[in-house]
């Protein structure tokens, strides 16, 4: 159809049938979106994994190292106290204050240093001894517990004793030798009661089965000997009770508060080093971060560990 615009003085040819509706525009697939939670899902998983590596490495590696350097320095200092006739003999004793020596060869213990304590913490310097029961050497049952995976896993082996085999025990009253009566497990028949003026050692550990033995014990295995000789006297002063947590396979609450602070401190460090990145460069950034990460992974580590049983 042609007309005469009166307006602009042209002549206009339109078509009477209406224009076509334009065809819908469809977004792009937002494909950098996806791509970038991709990566940050992997990043994390990367981070996961490695954590978890090295928290492994940290309980069945590092923390052995951990274990033999302070058990020089525990060695060194009873050797002294010994010497000096100030090692403790009962009563109220210092958590962590070594009281005794443990000698075993036929299940690898040489010169073990024991411990005053058995909190899952206690446990990461050595074996350890319970607290409310009297020390080796006294009359009544001495309990002394230990690390069967992590920490040097002291008393990976007690399970081998045969009954018979010597364990020889020193502490601040003397030498004391004590012979193996029997390898118990839950459900075995407990030793006869001791008769008055004798003494006994309970060696306490963790095991496991199968696929499982090494690495995540499942039970408790209990080594009971016998004291041959005469017993010592025992201060006044023993506690009558310990915490749950310094019982067998029982982890340590407290350690949440310093795991949460090394936490902490490890995200603030991970903000401080991506403002390093950008200010200083990364070979720069690198050199301060890397000792800075395995102090903050080291503390968190054994914070986390003592939270496990503390027989593990």
């Amino acid at each position: 159809m042609v007309t005469e615009s009166a307006l602009r003085g042209e002549i206009v040819v339109t078509d009477r049938a209406s224009p076509p509706a334009p065809a819908a525009v469809v977004p792009p697939a937002p494909v950098r979106r996806r791509r970038t939670g991709v990566l940050v899902g992997a990043a994390i998983a990367l981070n996961v994994f490695l954590i978890a590596a090295w928290f492994l490495a940290y309980t069945f590696g590092l923390s052995a190292i951990q274990e033999q350097r302070t058990q020089r320095e525990l060695y060194a200092t009873f050797r002294g106290e010994l010497a000096g006739a100030v090692a403790p003999i009962g009563g109220a004793i210092q958590p962590g204050r070594p009281v005794a020596t443990l000698v075993a060869p036929e299940v690898g213990l040489t010169q073990a240093v024991v411990i005053e304590g058995t909190s899952s913490g206690d446990l990461l310097n050595g074996p350890g001894h319970l607290r409310n029961t009297p020390l080796p050497g006294q009359a009544g049952v001495a309990v002394i517990m230990g690390r069967g995976a992590a920490a040097g896993a002291p008393f990976a082996r007690i399970s081998e004793f045969v009954k018979g085999d010597p364990i020889s025990m020193t502490t601040g009253q003397g030498t004391f030798t004590y012979v193996v009566d029997d390898v118990r497990r839950a459900g075995d028949p407990l030793p006869s009661a001791l008769e008055p003026g004798s003494g006994r050692i309970v060696l306490v550990t963790s095991e496991g089965a199968g696929w499982r033995s090494g690495w995540a014990p499942s039970g408790v295995v209990y080594v009971d000997a016998t004291l041959d000789g005469l017993v010592q006297p025992a201060p006044a002063g023993r506690p009558i009770a310990v915490p749950k947590y310094e019982l067998p396979m029982q982890g340590d609450p407290t350690a949440w508060v310093p795991l949460v602070v090394w936490l902490q401190v490890g995200l603030v460090f991970a903000l401080a080093a991506i403002w390093a990145r950008r200010r200083w460069g990364r070979w720069e950034t690198w050199l301060v971060a890397v000792p800075v990460t395995v102090a903050v992974l080291w503390g968190a580590s054994e914070n986390a560990l003592q939270l496990l049983p503390n027989l593990l």
